[in-house]
């Protein structure tokens, strides 16, 4: 994975609660093991037409979201079945960042472990970003995961958590076995250490 470094983006705004993963995408596009095209699906029933072609009038078919890597959503994004597909189509599209006041904890999982940041913030932020955009549709935002602050287009600043696991992970770039693989010279020392059999049943009781 690529180090998550802080960036500035045009905003696809999708206001819309209860976006679930099947809309995300659908569940006919579950058969891969690959991330790859997955992009070209995401958001398929909303965005396409029953003969395949594009909806002129779908946020990420047009300017300024075609071109976005932050999508601004309503509440409780990513709800519904667990599957990673989800992020993987996300970040497939080019999106980096999704914005809403919630998301639905296994979806925020696996988004942290694919690269795609989930970032929460209070519903008057979250209005006043709608606003915003609403005013100037190619206005920007600013991503900081270092400092974990989100700068609206009226210079405005805004923190948003993330847990530390995730935020290193994410900073440098790697995931878990890559965690574990930095740390491979303690652990070789602790089992080193450790004794070379143990016996469990002459455990006292």
């Amino acid at each position: 994975m690529e180090k998550f470094t802080a960036f500035e983006s045009l905003v696809a705004v999708l206001p819309v609660d209860n976006v679930d993963t099947d809309q995300i995408i659908p569940a006919r596009f579950l058969k891969t093991i690959s991330k790859a095209g997955l992009g070209d699906q995401l958001f398929f029933d909303w965005r396409y037409e029953a003969d395949g072609s594009p909806k002129p009038e779908f946020v990420i078919n047009r300017a300024p979201g075609n071109q976005a890597q932050v999508l601004l959503a309503g509440d409780n994004f990513g709800c519904g079945s667990s599957r990673e597909h989800a992020p993987w189509a996300l970040t497939q599209f080019g999106f980096r960042a999704v914005i809403s006041t919630s998301f639905a904890d296994i979806f925020k999982g696996n988004a942290l472990k694919n690269s795609l940041l989930p970032v929460v913030v209070s519903r008057e932020i979250h209005a006043n970003l709608f606003a915003q955009l609403e005013a100037n549709p190619q206005a920007k935002v600013k991503v900081d995961l270092a400092t974990q602050t989100l700068t609206l287009p009226d210079g405005s600043t805004a923190q948003f958590p993330v847990d530390g696991f995730s935020k290193t992970c994410l900073l440098e770039g790697i995931d878990e076995l890559g965690f574990l693989l930095k740390h491979e010279a303690q652990i070789a020392s602790y089992e080193s250490a450790a004794p070379a059999t143990l016996n469990t049943l002459s455990a006292q009781l």
